[in-house]
């Protein structure tokens, strides 16, 4: 469903990506993990059609997101980072307004948006504006919006980013219902080890822009000779504290020189 080709992005000297190549198969549940400014973020705007590669070769669902971007969009959902709910609008409106641009006709936009909010818990609140949610509310609603045109790949950032132990257990139980009902491959990133443990099938871990391991959490483990996936992600990646505003900001230093030449 995913195949990610010796790809690497360069932003003038600086390499984001350096050269990885990896695969997630049709239906499989896919940890993409790695500290703060390793290049994942810059991978998934790859991946969905926010950057195109310096090199390299990427196919959603067998079609590159580069050449292709309108029908690759039409396959994925995603749910970013950082909050991008409409607050001023109701729940119910945010999913229509995601559908009218998805072109989901009206009536099977009615039907999915009642069914994948009543899937994540939030029917009896679909008249409330968004900005009375808490952040686990706008959390499953996000989710319940990137799913609303059917997609085959649901990308997730992070998607459970400073929630509570119960709503982060919440929403791993729906996706993994939808997973296993519906087939969709779900591609996440997380800083839970644990997450990444209990529910990833298969896991690829970059550091400096690179691919330093991949494979389920057990052979991660054993190739660590560790007991814990966080152990093991220690072992590959080190312990030193990474400065991930440092890296943003050498990023932002790069875009300017390149604006300017």
């Amino acid at each position: 469903m995913i195949q990610v080709s010796n790809i690497t992005k360069k932003f003038g000297d600086l390499v984001a990506v350096d050269n990885i190549s990896f695969s997630v198969a049709e239906g499989e549940i896919f940890a993409f993990l790695g500290p703060n400014g390793a290049g994942k973020t810059t991978t998934i705007k790859i991946l969905t059609t926010l950057l195109r590669p310096t090199d390299g070769a990427v196919a959603l669902n067998g079609r590159d997101p580069a050449r292709y971007p309108d029908i690759v969009r039409r396959t994925f959902g995603i749910v970013f980072q950082d909050p991008s709910l409409d607050d001023e609008l109701t729940a119910r409106e945010n999913m229509e307004f995601h559908g009218v641009l998805y072109d989901v006709p009206d009536k099977l936009r009615r039907e999915r948006t009642e069914q994948l909010l009543k899937f994540v818990e939030l029917w009896d609140r679909k008249d409330s504006l968004v900005k009375e949610f808490s952040g686990g509310m706008k959390r499953r609603l996000e989710i319940a919006r990137g799913l609303l045109h059917r997609p085959k790949i649901l990308f997730l950032d992070e998607p459970t980013l400073g929630l509570d132990p119960q709503t982060r257990n919440h929403i791993w139980t729906y996706l993994k219902e939808l997973n296993k009902n519906e087939g969709t491959t779900i591609f996440f990133t997380t800083h839970y080890m644990e997450e990444a443990d209990r529910i990833a099938q298969k896991i690829a871990i970059i550091d400096h822009g690179k691919i330093i391991a991949s494979g389920t959490s057990q052979e991660l483990k054993q190739q660590t000779s560790t007991g814990s996936l966080e152990e093991a992600f220690l072992a590959l990646t080190g312990k030193t504290i990474r400065d991930e505003s440092a890296s943003s900001t050498d990023h932002m230093r790069t875009m300017r020189r390149m604006r300017r030449r």
